[in-house]
């Protein structure tokens, strides 16, 4: 018996380049090809002005630390870096949305208008994180005069001085959690060069008593809620 069905075709994409023979066609695959840059570098454009790079230079540190090797994943602290980062920038992302892209989906401004309004509350992030003397540091390498403002200070100068405020800050953290880690190695050692033990490996003995003290006094907890006020 024949098949009395209808044959359902399936969609298909095609891709090809023509010459462009009007500046409107022109200003089009310039725009695409802006659009699909962006996208290249936007793991890029997320370390540069967010709090992410302090984040998962901080846990990165409390696992050298702890002497676990590869526990916790790199994964799981690049996920945790991602998910804090989205929780403390959520008022500037949200100011972004309300202020740039909302405006430029209801065809209210144009490309640039929200390209300039979305650069305000990420400026404003960075400016309230990074320190005057980075910021006087490339203010004097790439301006020919003293800025009165921060309006007078351009986003290519901000961005690497915030960058280098957050990995100052970073390992400023890290040091700080380094010190207990370093105590318990210290005590440990010396306990086992007393017994005659030199040649167990201090790290061995250490590392239980780290992630014990780790665990005691809630360590992600304080550390997360250290990270999260330092943006404050």
């Amino acid at each position: 018996m024949p098949s009395t069905g209808l044959a359902i075709g399936l969609p298909t994409i095609s891709f090809g380049v023509e010459d462009a023979n009007t500046p409107e066609q022109m200003s089009t695959a310039i725009q695409v090809l802006f659009v699909l840059t962006i996208l290249s570098i936007a793991p890029a454009i997320l370390l540069m002005t967010t709090c992410f790079t302090r984040i998962v230079i901080v846990l990165g540190f409390i696992r050298q630390a702890m002497g676990t090797q590869n526990m916790p994943p790199t994964q799981i602290i690049i996920g945790l870096s991602l998910f804090l980062s989205f929780f403390i920038m959520s008022p500037t992302l949200n100011a972004v949305n309300n202020q740039a892209l909302q405006p430029y989906m209801r065809e209210e401004i144009n490309q640039e208008q929200a390209l300039t309004m979305a650069l305000a509350p990420m400026r404003t992030f960075m400016f309230s994180q990074v320190k005057e003397e980075e910021l006087t540091l490339f203010a004097g390498i790439t301006l020919d005069s003293k800025p009165f403002d921060q309006n007078d200070i351009p986003t290519m100068t901000l961005i690497p001085a915030f960058m280098l405020s957050e990995l100052k800050r970073a390992f400023q953290m890290g040091f700080m959690i380094y010190i207990p880690f370093l105590v318990i190695d210290m005590v440990v050692a010396s306990v086992l060069m007393s017994m005659g033990m030199m040649m167990l490996p201090p790290v061995i003995i250490s590392m239980p008593f780290k992630l014990l003290l780790f665990v005691l006094v809630d360590g992600w907890g304080l550390i997360v809620g250290s990270l999260v006020q330092s943006f404050k």
